[in-house]
């Protein structure tokens, strides 16, 4: 029976976490996973309970954090190199920056016969500066020529990664989509918005525009901010910011800057999330710079049309809304687009149907499952 080892970042809310239970779960029962993932930020929303309800129990790397720290890197590594000698793997398979770093080494070290690493997304731009941001490009460079396989999550990210970055050649790299179960975003829509929007005494005319992830920098809600300020619209609407993290108070600041604070709530977490699509009309994304979120996947599964900034794998994604997408950099495009939505309910819901057609067809977990075993298989067999 093959072992995998499956090494993550950390089990916080997000497409990794989601990517690695689906995975373990599902994967045919001839392969043998263990999950070893590092610690969580304070301000992260813990998504332990996803693995939980699905029966998997994870090992944890109480020194593994997502930030550098030799005096922690150094002893995760360590334990990982142990952990690696006690469970002899025929494959250990990374997901995320710090799994990957660290586990592809000790994988490496200690000769296990396949490595492979999926990029969730990447820190080479609008995350650092140009120096560190060439350090992190040159380990990644380095970690790729020890990798069997690197995983892109999408085409667009295929292409950042071998033509922009150069961090290997396109032929080393696997394109695999996510893949999710999706059921609870198909089902009792009706009476799920009902408790929405009764939660938060959004009356049947009311538009509500939500987004949906962590609040920091590179999640560019200033954009979003910025875009509901500027709406200019007869119909009733309302702003939901979904999630948290450190750029809560300052966005909050913003928003009454910009003369929105009544528009706008913030919800912190919402672990039953297929509830908040259902009661929401319109999903926003301004990111500066992502892999293939999530929260667009989910919110074109609950059949919700969706605006969105033109980065990573984004275009993929929403192939049925293409013309609503635009720069991060450009706030008029990104207002036009929520305008057009909010003062058009049938655009709406057409837009809505041919998003869920789509999503259902590319972004099942048995597609992701299928497709994951038989690169596992190949390599293996090399």
């Amino acid at each position: 029976m093959p072992r995998i080892l499956r090494l993550i970042n950390r089990l916080n809310v997000g497409g990794p976490t989601l990517n690695v239970a689906m995975l373990t779960k599902h994967l045919s029962p001839k392969y043998e996973t263990l999950v070893v993932s590092g610690m969580k930020d304070d301000s992260e929303a813990d998504s332990e309970f996803i693995l939980h309800n699905l029966g998997i129990q994870a090992h944890y790397l109480r020194d593994m954090y997502r930030n550098i720290n030799p005096f922690r890197d150094y002893p995760a590594y360590r334990e990982l190199r142990q952990l690696i000698r006690r469970f002899r793997p025929d494959i250990v398979h990374t997901h995320a920056a710090k799994a990957g770093a660290l586990g592809r080494l000790a994988a490496y070290h200690c000769g296990v016969p396949v490595i492979v690493h999926t990029f969730h997304g990447h820190v080479f731009h609008s995350y650092f500066g140009a120096a560190k941001t060439q350090f992190y490009l040159s380990v990644e460079r380095y970690l790729a020529q020890r990798s069997s396989r690197i995983i892109a999550i999408s085409e667009g990210q295929k292409r950042e990664l071998s033509e922009k970055y150069r961090i290997c050649a396109p032929e080393h790299i696997e394109v695999v989509r996510l893949g999710f179960d999706l059921s609870k975003f198909y089902t009792d829509q009706s009476a799920k918005r009902t408790a929405f929007r009764q939660q938060y005494q959004l009356d049947n005319r009311e538009v509500a525009i939500g987004i949906v992830g962590r609040l920091v920098p590179v999640k560019n809600h200033t954009l979003f901010l910025s875009a509901i300020a500027q709406l200019r619209t007869q119909t009733p609407f309302r702003a939901f910011i979904i999630g948290d993290g450190e750029l809560k108070a300052q966005l909050a600041q913003q928003a009454e800057a910009l003369g929105i604070g009544k528009k706008l709530v913030f919800t912190s977490w919402i672990k039953d999330i297929d509830r908040a699509y259902a009661g929401l009309d319109i999903v926003a994304l301004s990111s500066l710079n992502e892999g293939t979120p999530v929260s667009l996947i989910e919110a074109q599964a609950a059949a919700r049309p969706v605006v969105a900034t033109d980065v990573g794998g984004v275009r993929d994604i929403i192939a049925a809304q293409a013309d609503f997408v635009s720069s991060s950099q450009a706030l008029a495009p990104f207002t036009e687009h929520l305008q057009r939505l909010v003062d058009n309910e049938a655009l709406r819901l057409q837009l809505g149907q041919l998003n869920r057609a789509h999503i259902d067809q590319q972004y099942s977990y048995t597609r992701l499952v299928a497709d994951m075993e038989g690169l596992y298989e190949k390599l293996l067999n090399k």
